[in-house]
């Protein structure tokens, strides 16, 4: 594994892409703050697929996706900054650096797109709660969904596409 081992710097797109999330973070946890005092007693902690609240918490419920999204976050964040970590097939001296560059950047969006997400379903929560509605309904899940597994692929056809280039 030592030898695998290769000092890259993180792209700027996942630079920028991190700074994205962090606001939604930030936004979200300021949106909770400033709903606080108007928030009632209970807060929906779990939808059905009709993207109806269908369980009811305590009010400092609405803090546990951030805690859920930064958690793993910084998770993602360790994982991210070792490529030679992850799995790779193929893998040769030549093509090391870029399929380590697309590795990174694959955990990237993959970490900020969980942090927005959790981050929108905390405020989400608060529109459910004081009665306005989902901001987007049932699709929520479904959008979440189909952002991470179409990243998944988007990457995994990149790094078939690098390896085809490199050798």
């Amino acid at each position: 594994m030592e030898k695998n081992k290769l000092k890259i710097n993180s792209p700027k797109i996942g630079i920028y892409f991190n700074i994205v999330a962090i606001l939604s973070f930030i936004i979200a946890l300021s949106f909770i703050l400033i709903n606080w005092s108007t928030l009632p007693d209970k807060v929906p902690s779990h939808y059905n697929l009709a993207g109806e609240p269908d369980k009811w918490s305590d009010r400092w419920f609405v803090f546990v996706p951030l805690m859920i999204g930064i958690f793993l976050w910084f998770s993602l964040q360790i994982v991210e900054t070792r490529p030679h970590l992850h799995n790779y097939s193929g893998l040769t001296e030549k093509n090391r650096e870029v399929l380590f560059k697309n590795s990174m950047l694959l955990m990237n969006f993959i970490k900020n797109e969980m942090l927005i997400y959790f981050s929108f379903s905390a405020i989400n929560d608060i529109y459910v709660a004081k009665g306005k509605g989902s901001i987007v309904g049932p699709w929520d899940l479904l959008i979440f969904s189909v952002m991470i597994i179409g990243t998944i692929i988007i990457f995994v056809v990149r790094s078939v596409r690098l390896k085809k280039e490199v050798s």
